[in-house]
């Protein structure tokens, strides 16, 4: 059987089947140079001339990436998912007009409607799962670009890729993707048209809340990607090779965690959708869900780890609810083995487009009952 015929699943836990010449490791070293002795003739035959553009550990973590996306330019690997999403749209040009989703990630929501303005771009955001708002915002010859975040944080509504990226290229725009919540495990965007995909690796690709990453991948080595590559370069983006080492072996359980993760969250929701103090559920496997159709048709293995949920009561009920858990924890972010659960409004605060009685929750490894009657019991004391 040769490396060739391998599944994702197979290459991703052994590391892409990487064995190190020197020691015979199974497990890639820690390169940490920054600096790399010239040839005789005064070149660099190895190709690495300096630590900021380039790191062998690094680009192990993101061949690996690539493999899992199939993004046959390859990735690039930056210090969070926030420099790595800023990066595309730095690479545009001032005056470019961009179409957003209004629902997606909130600091970067944040970042273009006030740094990105300052850049120059026409920011517009619309409904993306709605086709006719996306026709409707998108100019030809006008818009550069459209970023889309599937499904999006923390309502969890679908935009249905394949239909945007035919909207953009119609009209002579790139399509970007924060797929950070479904994980190349649950939705490859590239190979439903899609021209670049984000994630913020430090959620589910790394997947052990001690790493802060982010990613890019691209489907051609076109001159959009040289300008994303030479962003990075020349504000000295990349990923530490520490950092790298650390989301390599996250992502050599990807797979596992995601089938665990995806299948509990599945679970609660179905349960807490007959929960009485709870209002309504926003999960994209769940028939009732709006966008559950495209949902099926460009996910896999499942919905994703991620759920809302409104409670009954409002506001007080939601923060008391959270209150009130003690094996989920409260805090920020998602995609780790343990549970999480926040009031997001409050986080987010003023223009924020979350409801104020809804809690988001990440779904992590630990036994679904548990989790279930964490929920009940803190719903029935945050109602009290």
């Amino acid at each position: 059987m040769s490396r060739k015929s391998w599944s994702p699943r197979s290459l991703a836990a052994q590391a892409m089947g990487t064995i190190d010449p020197v020691t015979k490791a199974v497990v890639p070293p820690i390169h940490v140079a920054t600096t790399y002795i010239r040839d005789e003739d005064n070149g660099y035959a190895t190709g690495f001339i300096y630590g900021r553009p380039d790191n062998a550990t690094t680009h192990e973590a993101e061949g690996l990436l690539a493999m899992l996306e199939e993004a046959k330019a390859g990735a690039l690997l930056f210090g969070s998912g926030s420099a790595a999403a800023t990066a595309v749209f730095q690479a545009l040009s001032p005056g470019d007009h961009v179409v957003v989703s209004k629902v997606m990630y909130w600091a970067l929501r944040n970042w273009l409607m006030t740094e990105a303005r300052r850049w120059g771009l026409a920011v517009e955001f619309v409904e993306t799962d709605d086709l006719k708002a996306v026709k409707a915002a998108v100019r030809p010859g006008v818009t550069k670009l459209v970023w889309i975040e599937t499904p999006s944080n923390p309502l969890w509504t679908i935009t249905d890729i394949a239909a945007v990226a035919e909207i953009a290229h119609k009209a002579g725009a790139k399509l970007a993707v924060d797929s950070t919540c479904a994980s190349p495990i649950h939705t490859r965007p590239l190979t439903l048209g899609a021209d670049i995909v984000m994630h913020s690796a430090t959620k589910v690709l790394n997947g052990h809340s001690d790493v802060i990453a982010g990613a890019l991948c691209a489907r051609e080595d076109d001159e959009f990607w040289g300008r994303v590559k030479t962003v990075r370069k020349g504000q000295g983006g990349i990923l530490g090779p520490f950092e790298a080492y650390l989301l390599m072996r996250g992502m050599r359980t990807l797979h596992v965690r995601q089938e665990r993760q995806s299948a509990s969250a599945m679970a609660l929701a179905e349960r807490l959708s007959a929960h009485p103090r709870v209002a309504r559920v926003l999960y994209p496997g769940l028939p009732q869900h709006p966008g559950h159709d495209v949902a099926a048709r460009q996910m896999e293995n499942g919905f994703g780890f991620m759920l809302s949920v409104q409670v009954t009561g409002g506001e007080a009920a939601a923060i008391g609810t959270a209150a009130h858990v003690e094996l989920y924890k409260r805090a920020t972010s998602l995609g780790g083995v343990e549970s999480l659960i926040e009031h997001r409004a409050s986080i987010e605060g003023a223009g924020s487009p979350c409801p104020t009685d809804l809690l988001r929750l990440s779904t992590g490894i630990e036994d679904v009952d548990d989790l279930y009657d964490d929920l009940d019991q803190a719903l029935k004391a945050g109602h009290a």
